[in-house]
């Protein structure tokens, strides 16, 4: 497998929230089209067992090295609106204190009127993108509050900004497998953190002995899934 196809197989998509004001814009006649294509500082939703967050230094020089497609719900096979190789094309990017606002002139194509009669209509309003990591730039941490945040620091290459009629598929594949090996090499992420019922089950015993033993996480676990054999008389 050559590099190139193995760097597709790493891909990610995201959805920027179109509730944080950042719709795709029409320009009147002129089928220029504009919107966020990526997000800066801003926590997502729960992924699937973790939040994520991009900072601003991720994008750095990225977009100088990648080959950028517009395409229509992330679908090359319907054609392309516009592109960037290496910064340069018919797609036009600039970064704020925000993100990566995306800019282009909609083609006179059938795809492209459909893109402008979308937006006019209020059909198309937001739009995700692809994109891969850099094997050290991403970066996980457990909370107090329990939750898991992951932090893109460095993209590798950003692959589309699409338009999109629904909300994209957030394929998390790639940064699951990440969150896994975070977890098997951090020791206080046990069966406990993957089973919050054995771990309610397992303080509300302690409370009513009244006993707060100083247990590891993984003799608590232990407990717990004895707790459970018994109650079910496994």
């Amino acid at each position: 497998m050559n590099q190139i196809k193995k760097k597709m197989m790493n891909k990610e998509i995201r959805t920027i929230d179109v509730y944080e004001n950042t719709e795709i814009r029409a320009q009147g006649e002129s089928r220029q089209i504009s919107g966020y294509g990526i997000v800066f500082n801003k926590e997502s939703r729960d992924l699937g067992g973790f939040q994520e967050v991009i900072l601003p230094e991720a994008i750095e020089g990225v977009i100088e090295e990648s080959d950028i497609l517009v395409l229509m719900n992330h679908d090359i096979n319907r054609g392309i609106l516009a592109r960037s190789s290496k910064g340069l094309g018919s797609l036009r990017t600039t970064t704020d204190i925000r993100g990566v606002i995306y800019a282009f002139k909609s083609p006179r194509t059938s795809l492209g009127d459909e893109l402008v009669e979308g937006i006019a209509r209020g059909d198309i309003k937001g739009s995700s993108f692809a994109f891969t990591v850099l094997p050290d730039g991403e970066q996980w941490e457990r909370r107090d509050d329990g939750t898991v945040l992951r932090t893109i620091k460095k993209f590798d290459k950003i692959y589309d900004m699409s338009p999109c009629y629904r909300e994209a598929y957030q394929d998390t594949t790639i940064a699951l497998r990440s969150l896994d090996e975070y977890k098997r090499n951090n020791d206080e992420l046990t069966d406990m953190d993957i089973n919050p019922a054995a771990a309610k089950t397992t303080a509300e015993s302690l409370k009513e002995e009244k006993v707060m033993p100083k247990l590891s996480n993984s003799e608590l676990a232990m407990r717990a899934r004895n707790e459970m054999y018994e109650k079910n008389n496994i």
